[in-house]
This record gives structure tokens, C-alpha cells and sequence, in this order.
């Protein structure tokens, strides 16, 4: 007798046969609005995109919201996909939440849980006249089966997250996309001068002339790569002629590193760090000859612009996380478990020891602690990478 695993297994691999029919059998009509619910981290609602992406070249009349956790929302800036984006509190009580759900009740023909947890199911059930939505293997609950009327395993033990969110598509039988959608400045003239005014500010960047982006420091210490290999990398590029833009997020932490790196060169450095949105960071990358940066949401956007990236990871399982290169097919991982290689527009350069990846936060098991894989990868390793994407000798 086959276990409720193997069967809702069984259905999601069909599904993915009968990717490219209509969703007739699932939606005798083209749904007239559509949900996509993703209250997780900046990089998790990126790599939703996807699957918006599907889901729009299937009903391109069909206006499509996202749900997401407030503070997140900048990473869909300008998505041409998406009508509208509705942030809830990250951190709200139960009688909040429900509020927010019960204004939603019934409103959307389709709701999807784009990632497999409790509180976008919760959503999709309140906002959905028909809800699909992703599952852990080992969470085909009844309360599951009865709050979602299709089910796609979440295999994140085994594939790239673009490839988890995509499931949704193959259960209701629609075309995969798998391309990552960066956030934009739109098409406002106005919007797009005030962004070409930050390259007039000193150390002013001529037009036409090279640069690299630098992204320095991710959200948390284990992430983190050193001091001194980024000051080794910024001297690098700027004796072969590149000039050098610092990107990150307001965070002050973020800030005083920026300014202590940039000022420990004894370079010209255009400092952003805090200056700019998620959109017109994602313009600034697709203005640059390579972008440098470890495993945080910026180097997705990066990649996901078609710009060279340069992802430094370390702890992180890029089997999983990896930056998805632009144009990468659906039907494939880009990134194995161990090892550093160039895939499409990306290069993920792995830390260095037997124990990478350890998948852990830091090699103390929190977010607070440093990883050696990453405090001890060489700047040389980098700047052989680095020359490599721009077509030049160490």
C-alpha cells in the first residue's frame, strides 16, 4: 500500500509530466485575480519570482498579488508581474494576523503558498476560492490536506529553491519559468535621472567608464568574508583601471564597515552603502562589469540581472542557495553540494576545509559566530575568480 508521501509524491511528479497542458482540470476558467504568499526573507521572496513568472505567462490578463513580511517587499520593486504587494507584520499576534486574513476572506480565484510553513498556509486558506501550496514531505497533515486543495512536495532537501517554488507550477500543470525577476526603477524619466545623479557625486564615475560593485557585508557575522581580503580586492581592480561602488542596506553596522573599508584602501571609493533602494541597487549591478558578494539577497539580484557575479559562499548549502544564474533551464540544480565553478553568469566560489558546507550558522552554530571557511579564503582565491569573469591575468 503506498504512504500518503508516496501518493502526494506520485501527484506532484505527474503534475510535472503534464507540465505545458492548461490547468482546466484544476481551474475550468482562468482565474481572475491571483495571491502568491511568501512571508520569509528578502532572498526567499526573490526566488518566488519564478513562479509569478509562470504563472503570469499562463494568464497574462490575470492580475497577480504577493503577501509578504514587511521589509521585504523592496526586493519586487517594479516586478512588470506582480499588481500590487501586501506586507503583514513579521512579528504580529494571532488576533492581527487573523485580521489581516479575514480582509482577504475569499478574494483571490487562486492562493498560493509559496513557501512550505504554517503562516502562508493560513493566508492562501482565507484569501483563495482555490488554494495550492508547498508541503514538507513529513507535514501531509489532515489540517494541510483540508486547508489546500493541491499539494506540491518541498523537496529542499535536494533541490534549489527556484526548483521548490516551481513545484507549484508543475501540480497544476502549467509551463515552468525559471527566470529569477530582479526588482527595477520602473520607467519614470525623473526616477531614472536621480539614479544617473549618483554616479556624479564624488568620486565621480565617467560615463563609459568600468566599475565593479562591491557588496560587503551580508545580514549575518557567519556569512561574512574579511576585512582585509576585501581592501586586497578593491586595490587589485583599481591597479587594472576599475573603479569601485560599495553597495549594502542602511543598517549602521553596515555603514561603518563600508567607511572603514573604503577609507582603509587609500582608494577612490563611491560609497552607496544605505543610499539606495532594492531597485536601483539592482540598476547599479546591471551597469557593472562584475559584482563581488557573499551569500546575502543582493548577490540573487545580482545574478538575476544577467550581470558577472561573483558569489562568495561559505557555510551556506548552494545546492539549495546558490545564486541562480540567468537563463539557467528549470529542469536542473545548477550547483553541487561541494566545489567552486562557473555556471551561465555566475561564479560561487566555496570556503575553504573538509567540513564545507556544514550548513550550520558559524562554526559556533549561531548567527553571531564567525566561519573559518570564510575568515581564512585567501584574497588571492577571490581575485583568480574575479580576473576570471573579467577576462584578465592574476
Amino acid at each position: 500500500m503506498e504512504t500518503n508521501v508516496e501518493l502526494a509524491a506520485g501527484k506532484t511528479r505527474a503534475a510535472g509530466r503534464r507540465s505545458g497542458e492548461n490547468a482546466r482540470g484544476f481551474l475550468p476558467r482562468p482565474p481572475r485575480s491571483i495571491l502568491v504568499v511568501c512571508t520569509r526573507r528578502i532572498g526567499d521572496v526573490l526566488l518566488t519570482t519564478p513562479f509569478v513568472r509562470s504563472l503570469k505567462a499562463q494568464w497574462p490578463d490575470t492580475p497577480i498579488d504577493m503577501l509578504v513580511f514587511r521589509g521585504t517587499e523592496g526586493v519586487v520593486e517594479h516586478n512588470p508581474d506582480i499588481r500590487r504587494v501586501i506586507t503583514v507584520a513579521q512579528r504580529a499576534r494571532f488576533r492581527e494576523r487573523l485580521a489581516d486574513a479575514m480582509r482577504m476572506w475569499r478574494r483571490y480565484d487562486l492562493a498560493c503558498a509559496a513557501i512550505s510553513s504554517d503562516r502562508p498556509r493560513f493566508y492562501a486558506f482565507f484569501a483563495g476560492k482555490k488554494r495550492i501550496g508547498l508541503v514538507d514531505p513529513d507535514r501531509l497533515t489532515l489540517l494541510n490536506r483540508f486547508m489546500l486543495h493541491r499539494i506540491a512536495l518541498n523537496e529542499h532537501r535536494s533541490v534549489h529553491t527556484v526548483r521548490s517554488s516551481l513545484a507549484l507550477a508543475a501540480a497544476i500543470g502549467i509551463p515552468l519559468h525559471a527566470e529569477v525577476v530582479p526588482p527595477g526603477i520602473g520607467d519614470d524619466p525623473a526616477s531614472a535621472a536621480r539614479f544617473d545623479a549618483r554616479f556624479d557625486e564624488p568620486p565621480a564615475i565617467v560615463p563609459g567608464e568600468p566599475f565593479v560593485v562591491l557588496h560587503l557585508l551580508p545580514m549575518f557575522e557567519y556569512k561574512r568574508w574579511s576585512f582585509e581580503g576585501w581592501i586586497d580586492v578593491i586595490r587589485w581592480l583599481r591597479a587594472r583601471g576599475f573603479a569601485i561602488v560599495l553597495s549594502g542596506g542602511p543598517a549602521q553596522a553596515e555603514r561603518d564597515y563600508a567607511e572603514r573599508v573604503a577609507a582603509a584602501t587609500g582608494e577612490p571609493v563611491l560609497n552607496l552603502v544605505g543610499r539606495l533602494s532594492f531597485g536601483e541597487s539592482a540598476e547599479l549591478y546591471r551597469r557593472a562589469r562584475l559584482y563581488i558578494g557573499p551569500d546575502t539577497g543582493a548577490t540573487h539580484v545580482a545574478a538575476a540581472t544577467g550581470t558577472p557575479t561573483l558569489a562568495i559562499f561559505g557555510p551556506s548549502d548552494p545546492v539549495r542557495w546558490g545564486p541562480w544564474p540567468r537563463g539557467w533551464p528549470a529542469d536542473r540544480d545548477p550547483w553541487p553540494l561541494r566545489g567552486s565553478d562557473r555556471k551561465g553568469n555566475v561564479y560561487l566560489l566555496q570556503g575553504e576545509g573538509a567540513c564545507v558546507p556544514c550548513r550550520e550558522e558559524g562554526c559556533d552554530r549561531h548567527i553571531g559566530s564567525a566561519s573559518a571557511c570564510l575568515t581564512g579564503l585567501p584574497a588571492s582565491r577571490v581575485i583568480a575568480a574575479a580576473a576570471r569573469m573579467l577576462g584578465l591575468e592574476t
